[in-house]
């Protein structure tokens, strides 16, 4: 089954599709989305950094324009990609999660880090390029581990000071130079609360653009020590009961399938679906999914079709 969402490098000259305009991981929408069309678009005088034909969606040319600051237009308001993941739809969660991070990367890097110089695009790719000192910049990517820690039918949870008050989730963080995402995840558990796992153990990946991560998603047998809290990191840690969980993250993060996951295998229940699964991957449970046909319908717009 094709996927709604396809991304792709577009010749900006071409006329006609859809657009988007993004700030700082907010999009401009009104009553019918946040799809405008294109030419609509671009005659609202709006602040454009730069357009990037970003790819298709739902089989019709898609193109963002990254703009220099938030503008008001009449009937519109700016809605977060955040608010998007946690009650929008999956697919149109991929297309702005990689709208966000090709429109932030291309506007941070408009000139080149080493000599100063205006970066120019190279044709054909998604890359920057000097021409003053030959420097080539792609999009930034971080790889982040994340991982839930388990002793039979405990699981290790823990709460930043950043966290939503009350919600406990697994342990996370960014792999530094040199390590495999195995060491860093050994690595992370023993300096955010002191214990040592292992069985290290990688369950699936999920594209996290806030703002440019990649989250590798794993399992991990509690192997010894005691709970140490790293303190300018973590405000609590404690071992949970699968039977007795505490507030969890949203139902779409990668956090939350590992906690769910583990827990229906304990219990013998039917295990969830990976967040953003493309389609056509295997199912675990039964899982309702609009239509392609109904899914466009949703995001075609009442102005006149492009």
């Amino acid at each position: 089954m094709v996927e709604p969402w396809q991304p792709a490098i577009l010749d900006e000259r071409q006329p006609g599709g859809w657009a988007l305009a993004h700030h700082r991981q907010h999009f401009l929408g009104d009553a019918n989305g946040l799809l405008f069309p294109r030419e609509w678009l671009k005659g609202q005088e709006l602040p454009v950094i730069a357009e990037h034909g970003i790819g298709h969606f739902h089989g019709d040319a898609l193109y963002l324009l990254e703009l220099e600051r938030q503008v008001e237009l009449p009937g519109c308001s700016w809605q977060g990609l955040r608010q998007v993941m946690l009650h929008g739809d999956a697919d149109l969660y991929r297309m702005l999660g990689y709208a966000a991070q090709i429109g932030t990367w291309a506007s941070q890097n408009r000139f080149c880090g080493c000599c100063g110089s205006a970066m120019q695009r190279v044709p054909g790719e998604r890359a920057m390029h000097c021409a003053h000192c030959h420097l080539h910049h792609y999009p930034r990517l971080s790889p982040s581990m994340i991982v839930l820690v388990t002793r039979g039918d405990e699981v290790l949870l823990a709460r930043s000071p950043r966290f939503v008050s009350g919600v406990y989730s697994t342990l996370a963080g960014f792999v530094e130079p040199g390590e495999s995402v195995e060491q860093c995840v050994a690595r992370e558990v023993r300096e955010e609360v002191g214990v040592e796992v292992c069985d290290i153990e990688y369950v699936g990946s999920q594209n996290w653009p806030f703002p440019h991560s990649l989250m590798l998603g794993f399992h991990a047998r509690y192997a010894g020590g005691t709970i140490v809290r790293q303190e300018e990191e973590i405000e609590d840690a404690q071992w949970f009961s699968v039977h007795d969980l505490p507030p969890l993250p949203a139902q779409r993060s990668i956090a939350r399938y590992l906690i769910d996951l583990y827990v229906a295998r304990r219990l013998g229940s039917s295990e969830p679906v990976l967040p953003d699964q493309p389609r056509g991957q295997p199912q675990y449970h039964q899982n309702e999914h609009r239509a392609d046909e109904a899914g466009a319908a949703a995001y075609r717009r009442a102005r006149p079709e492009p």
